[in-house]
């Protein structure tokens, strides 16, 4: 049996390919609002429904898959942005978006990407009883990371998740653009 796979900022399709790849899936349907990915992903996976800006779709109305993939935006985790962190109103945040995607359409499978910066931007989350409260040290410091929050929401929602920090060049690309992926299953109930 062939796993069917959705795909959220999808982008050029780069994560969704590599879930084909490794865990042998067929893409249903993706989620990508900006023209010029959304053709290249047509070019590719012509005939696959976009669903466009994914703060739009009812997640009820949506095919369920087997394997969900999104590499929500890493502009404010990013070494290189302003590290306003995965919190209100950052487009980092999106990643509630896709919480509420996996916790509505229930797959097997969730794989996330993200930038290093995903170790040490702040987030904040309904996993804290107040914000920048768990783990705080009394001196300001949220210790409250993106990858925590992501990895918390997981396991709210019944997952079991690994997560590996990689380096482009670890799998034979001649640059070292360093990527945190998340695989998670859904436990058995």
């Amino acid at each position: 049996m062939t796993l069917t796979l959705g795909e959220l900022c999808a982008g050029y399709g780069g994560l969704g390919k590599a879930a084909e790849t490794v865990l042998g899936a067929e893409l249903k349907w993706y989620s990508e609002f900006d023209a010029a990915p959304s053709k290249v992903m047509a070019h590719h996976w012509p005939g696959v429904p976009n669903l466009g800006d994914m703060t739009q779709v009812n997640w009820a109305d949506v095919p369920r898959v087997d394997v969900l993939s999104g590499g929500t935006p890493c502009q404010d985790l990013s070494q290189a942005g302003r590290r306003k962190g995965m919190t209100d109103g950052t487009r980092s945040n999106l990643w509630v978006q896709m919480r509420e995607a996996i916790a509505t359409i229930q797959p097997t499978w969730v794989v996330w990407e993200n930038v290093r910066g995903a170790y040490s931007a702040k987030a904040n989350s309904d996993l804290e009883q107040c914000p920048g409260c768990v783990g705080d040290t009394g001196d300001g410091i949220v210790a409250m990371r993106a990858l925590g929050r992501v990895l918390g929401d997981l396991e709210d929602l019944g997952f079991d998740s690994e997560w590996r920090g990689l380096r482009a060049a670890d799998v034979g690309a001649p640059h070292g653009r360093f990527r945190v992926f998340i695989l998670a299953r859904r436990r058995s109930t």
